[in-house]
């Protein structure tokens, strides 16, 4: 599974979706990970939140960034960005605080191995294999 990670410092989960200079990107499996590319982005956001009236779109390039992505941690992301990456197939994940990256790669790896929650269930086998995919596994 394909992860990307929004980070200032190369080390941890701890920037906002718009504000992130970097997007670091794994593919997460359950028994190990692997380092895929860093990509740069020079057009950002202000750290606070607060976004340029200059009209310029700030986000496409980092939307087109994740394109084979399964999930995005971050910080936070605002509603309409959220909106964005979910259409871009790519579920969010916004963390309440500054999280080290292999720590994340940790939880991936430990929720992969297990029984993953519904919503990773469901990215896991696809929008192709239909309805039965919400189903839940009976015991």
């Amino acid at each position: 599974m394909r992860i990307a990670i929004a980070t200032q410092d190369r080390q941890r989960v701890d920037a906002h979706f718009a504000s992130a200079r970097t997007f670091l990107f794994y593919d997460v499996g359950p028994d190990d990970h692997t380092f895929l590319e860093a990509v740069q982005f020079d057009l950002v956001s202000a750290e606070e939140g607060a976004h340029s009236e200059d009209g310029e779109d700030r986000l496409s390039a980092k939307i087109a960034a994740l394109q084979g992505s399964a999930l995005l941690f971050c910080r936070a992301i605002g509603g309409p960005a959220a909106a964005r990456v979910v259409r871009a197939n790519v579920h969010p994940i916004k963390l309440p605080d500054d999280e080290p990256i292999p720590q994340v790669i940790e939880r991936v790896r430990t929720m992969l191995k297990g029984n993953p929650p519904p919503w990773l269930r469901k990215l896991l086998k696809g929008p192709e294999d239909g309805a039965e995919r919400f189903v839940d596994d009976e015991d």
